[in-house]
């Protein structure tokens, strides 16, 4: 039997290639975007403050009259030397305690001094040293675009001054309010990661400027069901709404938004062609409150109740809203954009309408939103 020669190949060693160096221009672009983070928070972290809430809660053990503070954390930042501080609504509701620990390890007490569901605003106040009190820059929400760099401080599980980073990832969303009757308009989206303690935090453009304020997140849930981090999309109460809330909640403790009354739906493909209207566009009237500015002005409800394919149904056969003023209204979102950027108590406004397949305008005097669902019903 013949023996089989197994010959073995020499192995020539290979060297792996080296990585190619960095340009020049790469590196000074890395170093610019580091620049500009370490500047603006140099710049913006000694405005932000920590905000500790302290809400009694009732033992139910054996002692139902012995009652345990709990404690909640959140984020708000300086408003003006005069030592307002601007937070979430949320963070501060039922608060028997509110303690505001500046940048610099300073904790002072603060008062709640007005608050508003409607927006998710509140404004405490502090007598605070004037070094301690470094108001904010304000940016222009309007003029935002998607992709421009997004930028948040804030506290997270109450670890101070933590910066992240990211993009403006939506624009025009809108949120329910705490109770659900009203929406808040505008709402901007942002990837930069925002988790609990974050709430009442700034959210910040380029130049360091404020466009939001860091409001509500969609949380990872953990395997038991509970909420644990941030799942990459953060929202944020626009500036320019900010802006025009703030001033009243200092000067009265509450905002007036303007309202018109009436609930409805955005105008879909579906009930345009059960309507025959001409495209599937603008806010459709499904119900008129009773003595609201829309029962006022004679706005028409709906008449009758259809229900799609998908099994949704609503109420049709109502006025649709096309435009107020010079503005168009595509959509019901943009109906309380509208009101939150232009409008006012007392404003008389003109009403686009289609009613019946017939264009027509209605005058309506807008009135103040109810502070309770109870004045909505």
């Amino acid at each position: 039997m013949s023996e089989i020669q197994v010959s073995t190949a020499a192995v020539i060693p290979t060297l792996a290639p080296e990585p190619t160096p960095l340009s020049d221009a790469l590196i000074a672009e890395a170093d610019a975007e580091e620049l500009l983070l370490t500047n603006i928070y140099e710049r913006v972290n000694p405005s932000v403050v920590n905000i500790l809430v302290t809400v009694e809660g009732q033992d139910t053990g054996s002692f139902p009259n012995n009652l345990f503070p709990n404690q909640g954390q959140g984020s708000g930042f300086v408003y003006d030397t005069e030592g307002h501080i601007v937070t979430n609504n949320h963070v501060v509701q039922d608060a028997e305690r509110v303690d505001v620990t500046f940048a610099d390890g300073a904790t002072i007490q603060a008062e709640v001094v007005g608050t508003d569901t409607d927006s998710d605003l509140a404004v405490l106040l502090v007598n605070a040293p004037g070094e301690s009190l470094r108001p904010v820059k304000w940016g222009d929400s309007d003029s935002i675009k998607v992709g421009q760099r997004a930028i948040a401080i804030g506290n997270p599980f109450g670890l101070d001054g933590t910066l992240t980073s990211g993009i403006i990832s939506a624009l025009g969303r809108s949120l329910p309010t705490e109770n659900g009757t009203f929406r808040i308009p505008e709402i901007i989206q942002t990837d930069a990661a925002i988790n609990p303690g974050n709430s009442g935090g700034p959210l910040l453009n380029s130049q360091g400027e404020v466009i939001g304020v860091n409001t509500a997140i969609v949380p990872r849930q953990d395997r038991f069901g509970g909420e644990r981090s941030f799942l990459g999309v953060g929202f944020a109460v626009p500036a320019n709404l900010v802006k025009r809330v703030i001033p009243g909640l200092i000067k009265d403790g509450q905002y007036e938004h303007p309202w018109i009354g009436f609930s409805g739906n955005s105008v879909t493909p579906e009930i345009a062609e059960a309507m025959d209207l001409p495209k599937a566009s603008g806010a459709l009237v499904v119900e008129v409150l009773s003595g609201s500015p829309a029962d006022e002005a004679g706005l028409r409800s709906g008449t009758r109740e259809i229900v799609f394919d998908n099994g949704l149904d609503t109420t049709i056969g109502g006025d649709v809203i096309i435009a107020i003023e010079d503005e168009e209204i595509l959509n019901f979102d943009d109906l309380i954009s509208f009101l939150s950027r232009r409008g006012s108590v007392g404003d008389v406004i003109t009403l686009t309408i289609i009613r019946d397949g017939k264009e027509q305008q209605v005058e309506l005097t807008l009135g103040p939103r109810p502070h309770t669902t109870e004045e909505v019903e």
